[in-house]
């Protein structure tokens, strides 16, 4: 068997991205703030920017439905580089590892078009992927097979000759379905390990 293509998620496996980064400067009671990230910009508003919605039709459609809150829907948007932690550095050691062994190398990341370009200036390790396919930019994402089927494409290889790396169980799950030698993330000693159970690091 040849050597396989390794697909890296992006979020929550090489950046640390969340909306408490942000919110936490701008809320003084920490319930106060979970409500408003569980209630108003939750994860399913944020989703359908990922999904390739505009921000600009998702900030306004947020606002008039909770028009008293509108300066901190707008925020999600305006101050979104705010939510960015930083690199997962463990992971991107592995990268750097895997890059200079020539692996071929992908991403696979739901992220909202028009803020992806922020990550391409400020990460310089995406440079080491091949191909990055961006949900936002195909307007269908993970765990959705399609979003799989592009990649596949783009990769030129099919998923049996894939390992792929995402910490959300969906998303893994799907890859697994579809052939992908699937690994979920947690920690990136746990990744090291399983790359090193393939002979891959």
């Amino acid at each position: 068997m040849s050597v396989p293509a390794i697909v890296f998620d992006l979020g929550g496996v090489l950046i640390d991205w969340n909306p408490r980064y942000l919110y936490r400067k701008l809320f003084t009671d920490h319930a106060a703030m979970e409500r408003f990230l569980s209630e108003v910009c939750n994860s399913e508003w944020n989703n359908q920017q990922d999904r390739g919605r505009s921000w600009a039709e998702a900030v306004e459609m947020l606002s008039a439905r909770h028009p008293h809150q509108s300066e901190l829907i707008q925020a999600y948007h305006l101050r979104w580089e705010e939510m960015l932690g930083g690199p997962i550095h463990g992971t991107v050691e592995i990268l750097k590892d895997l890059d200079a062994a020539r692996h071929d190398l992908h991403a696979l990341t739901n992220w909202s078009a028009e803020t992806f370009h922020i990550a391409r200036a400020r990460y310089a390790f995406l440079g080491s992927f091949r191909q990055i396919v961006v949900s936002g930019e195909e307007r269908v994402m993970k765990p959705d097979p399609e979003i799989f089927h592009r990649l596949v494409k783009r990769v030129g290889r099919p998923a049996a000759e894939c390992v792929f790396i995402d910490d959300n169980p969906e998303n893994v799950e799907a890859a697994g379905r579809l052939g992908f030698d699937a690994i979920r993330f947690t920690a990136p000693s746990q990744l090291r390990q399983d790359l090193r159970a393939r002979g891959l690091v």
